[in-house]
């Protein structure tokens, strides 16, 4: 079944639906409570090797490190933790990212503030906004088509990584109706952005649909213990950021993208 055929079946079953979404997502709002950013957005992994690459990572609220206190516990310092190790280099990074924000307004409203003229690796992460504002399959791969052509302008030799979509239906502060309708759309979302991934070069799509009991199975970590996975029943935990940047860290390196650089003094 084509991704259109299935977007809009599950849009006919939804619409009768969607009073009781709204009320839904609105008592969810009221309940989950509101958690800051992350705090200090850049860093540096000093594995005492001769050169260092230099990471930025942009998108939603998972990248800006909502749940955690630092960055350097949030996603983007469990990734350069790891591709650190992996690559066997240092790694400078630097986050670009806010709560609520879609693919077109990271177009708008953050990849102009990108200070960086060079970078090594980029990372974004989206997806779950444009789920709950139902933006249809169209205009989210037309967003996240203009969002790679901007980056690719400002950074032309540089690979572009767009991590996995996150895991709405599993979780804990939705209502199976939510992790239905919200749930199933951004999964078509997902299949959107691999086919754009596929067809731009230098550009990569973590694809794996995220289950927690998979995670679990293989990270050594409770099963059937979800709750483990959020902060608040929709963002992630410390937990879940060290997963998951361990996971993104190694989809990379499984690309074949190895950067490699002069080089760089330590003194």
């Amino acid at each position: 079944m084509s991704t259109k055929l299935k977007y809009f079946l599950g849009l006919l079953i939804s619409i009768p639906l969607l009073p009781f979404l709204f009320f839904q997502g609105k008592y969810i709002r009221k309940k989950t409570p509101v958690l800051p950013k992350a705090a200090v957005p850049t860093g540096f992994v000093d594995g005492q090797f001769k050169s260092t690459l230099s990471l930025l990572t942009i998108g939603e609220s998972t990248i800006a490190g909502v749940g955690v206190k630092e960055h350097k516990g949030g996603f983007t310092g469990a990734l350069a933790q790891t591709l650190s190790k992996v690559f066997q280099q240092n790694i400078k990074w630097r986050v670009y990212a806010r709560s609520g924000y879609t693919a077109k307004q990271l177009c708008t409203k953050i990849v102009p503030k990108i200070e960086e003229t060079t970078a090594d690796l980029i990372v974004i992460g989206i997806g779950g906004n444009d789920a709950f504002t139902l933006n249809s399959p169209k205009k989210w791969s037309n967003d996240v088509e203009s969002l790679i052509h901007l980056l690719q302008h400002k950074f032309p030799k540089t690979p572009l990584f767009f991590t996995n979509m996150p895991p709405i239906k599993e979780f804990p502060a939705f209502t199976r109706l939510m992790k239905f309708v919200i749930g199933n759309l951004v999964e078509i979302q997902g299949e959107h952005l691999h086919i754009l991934a596929n067809k731009e070069p230098n550009v990569y799509y973590n694809h794996e649909v995220i289950r927690l009991k998979e995670w679990s199975i293989r990270n050594n970590l409770p099963i059937n213990t979800t709750g483990i996975y959020f902060s608040d029943g929709v963002h992630p935990s410390e937990l879940t950021y060290k997963v998951w940047g361990k996971e993104m860290g190694s989809f990379i390196f499984n690309q074949n993208i190895h950067p490699t650089k002069p080089p760089i003094p330590l003194f």
